[in-house]
């Protein structure tokens, strides 16, 4: 008996290890993308399997809720999401890396310019074509992509660019979710935010007057309602996970992290990643890859956000507005800009709302994410790795010289 138990408590340990490693999400998201694609384009299952995410859910449509899997993932499980995020940045800005002026005015400035100049870019080369919608998918940074790639890369890149990378993806998240509620909704319906402004109220007061753990079920059914309200309203149904995260107070807020990280990050977004990444890979969609909504989003990642983070710091710094640690290695700073032009799970959110109405632009729009992607994946990896070990020989030659 005692044998089983110790079994037990050893895989239940490494799957804990497993659960808060920040590479785990990375590769599982990089796993269930890989096999969406192949099950997509596979003879005898693709059909089916591209088919499954488009099926009617039975009665939804009567109730006015999202009608199909897919529509239903992205309208309500990713309100979890939004909800998960909007938790994380509000940490942050209590008591983190952008809770003070002086500390968040680097990360912000600089997730404001990595935000405008992959938006320009795409702007610039989709203008006079019917692709401008799109504008906003190459603005935002994954983070689960991101940090995953800076634990594997260890100590080659300091802890200063780690904290800053990552202050600067929550901020590009929040950006993010601005453009999303201000120009990928249509227009309001004033009674219908009157209701969302309403549950907003009750939640409010019930939390922060009320102690019993009632409240936290309370809490949980009034967020359906606000969740309801927002969908019907005509502004985007995430949005209800980013007001609910805002208006908790501030004891509240563990609580639900610590109940949700786990089904977001490992339920959520890897079905998310597999329903919307069931990409048909054909000549259309391949010759679309030349198109100016493909090259707007891969140069709008893979040159406009290292670009616009470069230039906002080297402004803060050459003008002595902020000052950075005495022993930053620039050419590593560059690779952890690059870095930043992994845009997965945003990108590929925001593709779905830009062309709501044509599947081939999403597709293209989703296989340029990709591309992109993968292109700051390997090439910022491989440049912080050659830079650190440049760094590295410069450090340890004069001592082989001496000897």
């Amino acid at each position: 008996m005692s044998t089983d138990n110790s079994a037990a408590n050893s895989i239940k340990s490494k799957l804990q290890l497993v659960i808060t490693d920040s590479r785990s999400l990375g590769v599982l998201l990089l796993i269930c993308t890989a096999l969406s694609l192949i099950l997509t384009n596979l003879k005898g299952v693709g059909n089916n399997y591209y088919n499954f995410w488009e099926t009617v859910i039975p009665g939804f449509g009567q109730l006015h809720l999202p009608h199909t899997i897919l529509h239903f993932i992205n309208d309500a499980l990713m309100a979890l999401f939004f909800f998960h995020v909007a938790l994380d940045i509000k940490k942050e800005a209590i008591d983190g890396e952008i809770s003070s002026p002086r500390r968040m005015m680097l990360p912000v400035i600089s997730a404001l310019f990595g935000v405008a100049f992959p938006a320009l870019i795409f702007t610039v080369i989709t203008s006079n074509t019917e692709f401008t919608s799109g504008w906003a998918i190459p603005a935002a940074t994954d983070i689960a992509f991101t940090i995953g790639l800076l634990s594997l890369l260890g100590k080659a890149v300091s802890h200063s660019m780690k904290v800053f990378i990552v202050a600067l993806a929550i901020i590009d998240d929040l950006c993010a979710i601005l453009i999303i509620a201000l120009f990928y909704g249509s227009t309001p319906d004033i009674y219908w935010l009157l209701g969302v402004a309403g549950f907003a109220a009750v939640i409010y007061l019930t939390n922060r007057y009320y102690h019993q753990k009632l409240v936290y079920l309370f809490t949980i059914l009034l967020a359906l309602g606000m969740w309801y309200c927002t969908y019907r309203s005509g502004t985007h149904a995430t949005f209800a996970g980013v007001i609910l995260a805002f208006i908790l107070p501030i004891k509240r807020m563990p609580a639900f992290e610590k109940r949700l990280s786990f089904p977001v990050n490992f339920i959520i977004i890897p079905i998310f990643a597999l329903a919307n990444t069931s990409i048909i890979i054909s000549s259309t969609s391949i010759e679309g890859l030349l198109s100016p909504i493909s090259l707007g989003i891969i140069l709008g990642l893979f040159v406009g956000k290292p670009l616009g983070i470069s230039l906002a710091v080297y402004i803060l710094t050459k003008f002595k507005i902020v000052r950075l640690a005495t022993n930053v290695n620039w050419m590593v700073f560059i690779g952890v800009t690059i870095l930043a032009g992994i845009g997965f799970t945003m990108s590929i959110f925001v593709s779905n709302l830009a062309f709501p109405d044509n599947k081939l632009y999403q597709d293209i729009a989703k296989l340029s994410v990709l591309i992109a992607s993968v292109l700051a994946m390997i090439v910022g990896y491989t440049w912080i790795k050659i830079a650190a070990t440049i760094k590295h020989k410069e450090k340890v030659q004069p001592q082989t010289v001496n000897e």
